[in-house]
């Protein structure tokens, strides 16, 4: 993998991961629903596993660059 598109991928996911896990646990914390017409332990479990997927992902192509 290229180093500048690597570290752009690798980037995005991170800040994406991050910012969907923050919010997510903010939205859990203040007992408010994490999506719209979903059980909210369903919503929060899969916005929790997204988060930490693109986390994961981030962390995958920064550590190949």
């Amino acid at each position: 993998m290229e180093r500048g598109p690597a570290i752009f991928a690798g980037m995005v996911f991170a800040l994406f991961g991050g910012v969907l896990l923050v919010w997510t646990a903010v939205r859990v914390r203040h007992r408010e629903p994490v999506a719209q017409g979903v059980s909210p332990v369903a919503s929060a479990t899969l916005a929790s596993l997204a988060a930490v997927v693109a986390l994961a992902v981030g962390t995958w192509c920064l550590t190949h660059i």
